[in-house]
């Protein structure tokens, strides 16, 4: 029998350069002191990065370029904790992703959060307010993913069903995720696990929510997707919390070690 999924990584971390942090106590040693507090192996930094090589950048994301997110290295290690040098990148409204060939080889890990359904005028337009219209884009958006040549043993689909999806809907997030048929969902979630892309755990079980939420991720396991922990920390206050909300994930989903996607192997 597989043991329970042991929580032993975070892979969803922002530092102070960030410009959605800019946290100066969210520092390198900060996340490295979080991680040998709470006994993990592996962490790592994925600050908000768009590749200058690729046109289209956001005013927003255009300040936060390879020489802005490296100014957090040499990153500090310790002999339990491995800290690695990842990165989140984005996808605009014309499916084009904020990364090059070239420079994917430059971070260990990469996660991108299809779900950033909230930035009109990059990644959309300000008539795509439906619930309907959400859920189309969004599978669009995993699809087009998909479809693209990536290393997918190093790429994470971070925060898949988070609140940034209905940001400015006329619906809510559940109504989002109710427009996505099942048989929809599964084939999705058989490409990812297919692809050997990661599907991020990091929502908050004790917010108002219906049941259904959860549908989407007890699909993904049914079709063979594997799983990491993000807990998507601006803040150190943050990392207070992200050990309780990976145990109340881990239980409703039942995750054993089987389950588990370690893209460091």
């Amino acid at each position: 029998m597989m043991s329970k999924f042991i929580i032993d990584h975070d892979l969803h971390l922002h530092s102070q350069l960030s410009l959605c942090s800019n946290d100066p106590e969210q520092t390198a040693k900060a996340l490295l002191a979080y991680g040998e507090r709470e006994n993990l192996s592996h962490l790592c930094v994925t600050d908000h990065y768009w590749d200058e090589n690729v046109p289209g950048a956001s005013g927003w994301y255009a300040a936060q370029d390879f020489a802005h997110v490296t100014q957090i290295l040499p990153l500090p290690q310790s002999e339990r904790c491995r800290l690695h040098f990842g990165c989140e990148i984005d996808m605009d409204q014309f499916l084009t992703l904020g990364i090059s060939e070239k420079m994917l080889n430059a971070f260990e890990f990469v996660i991108v959060p299809t779900s950033h359904l909230h930035m009109t005028g990059f990644t959309i337009t300000p008539e795509d307010t439906s619930p309907a219209r959400r859920a189309e884009l969004y599978m669009q958006r995993n699809h087009a993913l998909l479809d693209m040549d990536l290393p997918f043993e190093r790429i994470g689909l971070a925060h898949f069903t988070c609140s940034l999806l209905a940001k400015g809907c006329t619906g809510s997030r559940d109504d989002i995720l109710n427009a996505i048929p099942d048989a929809d969902f599964a084939e999705l979630f058989a490409r990812i696990a297919k692809s050997g892309m990661g599907l991020e755990l990091n929502m908050s079980l004790t917010d108002p929510q219906s049941a259904d939420t959860m549908r989407p991720y007890r699909i993904a396991k049914s079709q063979g997707c594997k799983f990491y922990l993000g807990s998507d920390a601006h803040h150190p206050k943050a990392l207070d919390a992200a050990r309780a909300r990976f145990e109340a994930v881990i239980d409703a989903l039942e995750l054993s070690e089987d389950d588990k996607f370690n893209p460091f192997v």
